[in-house]
């Protein structure tokens, strides 16, 4: 699992690469997400475009990263998750809890309208 960081405006969008599951760093997420509720962001977008599997350890990661941002008045929204990920977030039915996207614009312009 590999991240990187970039910003539109007052959203944060975590650009994830590689698996989110259990063998490959599954920690980093709410590292990153931990990180950035310290630094202040309240908005942050996860672009899953390039993530390719999760599994349980992946969606616990998640639920536990929303579950942190929500404590620190922040929102956690998705972008672009594939078919094999977003069945996984529809099994694990994690998907009510979080807004997801297939537009970066459209993703970045719901944190105003919210």
């Amino acid at each position: 699992m590999h991240a990187d960081v970039r910003h539109a405006d007052d959203v944060v969008i975590v650009d994830l690469q590689g698996d989110l599951v259990a063998e490959d760093g599954e920690e980093l997420l709410r590292q990153i997400i931990d990180e950035l509720v310290a630094e202040g962001w309240r908005k942050i977008l996860l672009n899953l475009a390039s993530v390719k599997r999760m599994d349980s350890s992946g969606v616990g990661e998640l639920a536990a990263s929303w579950k942190l941002a929500n404590e620190f008045g922040a929102s956690i929204k998705l972008l672009r998750p594939g078919d094999r990920v977003k069945y996984t977030l529809h099994v694990s039915q994690i998907l009510p809890l979080l807004e997801v996207f297939e537009d970066e614009t459209q993703a970045v312009a719901s944190f105003a309208a919210a």
